[in-house]
C-alpha cells in the first residue's frame, strides 16, 4: 500500500523570515539525533558566523537527506552554478 503525501498549508511573513544563505554548514550526530550550524563567512577574514541551528532526529535527518537526493537529481543541471562545473 502506498503512502500518501499529506497536504500543508504553510504560511510565513518573509519580511520576519528571511531566506539566510549558507556558505558552511558544521553537521554533529551522534546515537540521539543530529545537529546543523548553517553558518557564513565573514567577508574576507577566517571568521565564521552561525545564523541558524537545526536539530532533528536521526530518522528525520535519513528522511531530509533522501528527499533532498530526490530534488537535487530531478533537476540537475537546472542551475547557473551546476553549468559552470
Amino acid at each position: 500500500m502506498k503512502k500518501t503525501e499529506e497536504k500543508f498549508n504553510i504560511n510565513l511573513n518573509p519580511e520576519k523570515l528571511p531566506i539566510l544563505y549558507t556558505d558552511t554548514i558544521f553537521i554533529n550526530v551522534n546515537p540521539d539525533g543530529v545537529t546543523l550550524d548553517i553558518c557564513q563567512k565573514v567577508g574576507t577574514t577566517n571568521q565564521i558566523q552561525v545564523i541558524s541551528r537545526i536539530g532533528m532526529s536521526r530518522v528525520h535527518a535519513n528522511k531530509f537527506a533522501k528527499k533532498l537526493n530526490e530534488i537535487l537529481a530531478l533537476t540537475l543541471g537546472h542551475s547557473h552554478e551546476e553549468e559552470k562545473n
